[in-house]
């Protein structure tokens, strides 16, 4: 690494950290823009059209993430982000809705965002999430290390010692052991035979991160073991310029389709599984945070970057420009029939040059939650 640049030890330092610092900044003023303050709650995203740049839906999840990343901001942050209210009453206005919400992973999310801001509306995210059933229910592996994480953080907040293990042996069931992969879904949820090997980076992220703070909880053994394993093979693929690429075969380890390439990939997801795989089991892997945020600097495929401060945005993604998703559904068929093959010359018919003027405020709030100001030192 590069004596100006360095992320180690948990810390960011010189032409990394002001990098990151101005990430921070942006993610702030790009939050305030995304809050509905009569809602209490953020837009699901703002999207550019021809019109400019308008924001469409409204989501509790992505308010949830974003609260995760606030809990560990200053009160001037939080204010600026929420138009005055406090963290503690959006936390609130998403406990209301509970009743309403039948998806495990945003369940999960209000319980960690809970947990992290001391609310008095633990325990009913608690029971919520039993009544939706973690354990045996039908929820992929996303969800289910949300779930984790959720139980996990901060047990003097609650903390259910037995439903954490239950779930902690759900989600180690989606890892493959010769590889150092989880799959998409547990194996005992039925899911469609063409993609059913394929994982995506997310499934690597969100169970790394989860296996650190169950450890950090427990002290299990084997959840630091499994936390280390994948953060090494998170790091093993990562792609030549920096790239966190999109799709694996969780039988082989092999790359089935590398793009899209997300900004929240390089700049949060990746960096927060890390360092959380550093703080709580010691496995540094800062040279790959580093060559992650390199790559978001400037994304050789498109000869520029993400970060877009005239419109203080980060945009979503670099894509491949061709019709849907269709590079990924033929090289999930192509592998699906064996792991080597690949269908050749996808690059040259289907450029990945192609941007998605998209921003949601889930990556900012992950951009929060990955590098607090405690990290960084100018």
């Amino acid at each position: 690494m590069s004596e100006t640049m360095t992320a180690a030890e948990g810390i960011v330092t010189g032409e990394l950290a002001k990098y990151v610092g101005d990430l921070r900044r942006l993610a702030v003023e790009s939050l305030s823009r995304m809050y509905v303050p009569d809602e209490r709650r953020f837009v699901f995203c703002i999207r550019r059209g021809a019109d400019g740049d308008e924001p469409e839906g409204r989501s509790f999840r992505y308010a949830a993430i974003v609260l995760i990343g606030l809990a560990t901001e200053g009160d001037e942050v939080v204010r600026e982000v929420l138009h005055g209210a406090s963290a503690e009453d959006v936390c609130g206005a998403m406990i209301d809705e509970l009743p309403r919400v039948t998806n495990l992973g945003d369940v999960s999310l209000m319980l960690w965002a809970a947990k992290l801001l001391n609310h008095d509306g633990v325990e009913a995210a608690y029971g919520r999430l039993r009544e939706l059933d973690p354990v045996w229910g039908s929820h992929p592996t996303v969800e289910l290390a949300w779930a984790l994480t959720g139980l996990s953080v901060e047990p003097s907040c609650g903390w259910d010692e037995q439903l954490a293990r239950e779930v902690y042996r759900r989600l180690r069931g989606t890892f493959e052991r010769s590889t150092g992969v989880p799959g998409h879904w547990p194996v005992d949820v039925s899911v469609p035979a063409f993609r059913s090997h394929v994982s995506c980076f997310a499934d690597l992220v969100y169970p790394t991160q989860a296996w650190a703070y169950y450890h950090r909880a427990t002290g299990d053994e084997e959840s630091k073991a499994l936390c280390r394993e994948c953060a090494q093979f998170m790091c093993d693929r990562q792609g030549p310029a920096g790239q966190w690429w999109w799709h694996f075969d969780k039988r082989s380890g092999r790359v089935v389709e590398g793009y899209p390439v997300y900004s929240v990939h390089q700049d949060s997801m990746a960096p927060m599984a890390l360092f959380a795989a550093e703080d709580m089991c010691g496995f540094e892997h800062g040279e790959s945070i580093e060559r992650g945020l390199r790559w978001l600097m400037h994304s050789p495929e498109i000869d520029g970057t993400l970060v877009d401060p005239e419109s203080v945005m980060i945009w979503r993604k670099v894509a491949r420009r061709e019709p849907g998703k269709l590079s990924r559904g033929v090289q999930a068929l192509a592998s699906k029939a064996h792991p080597a093959f690949r269908v050749p010359g996808m690059k040259t018919v289907f450029p990945p040059v192609k941007i998605d003027f998209e921003s949601r405020p889930y990556h900012l709030g992950w951009i929060l939650h990955a590098f607090p100001e405690r990290r960084l030192q100018g």
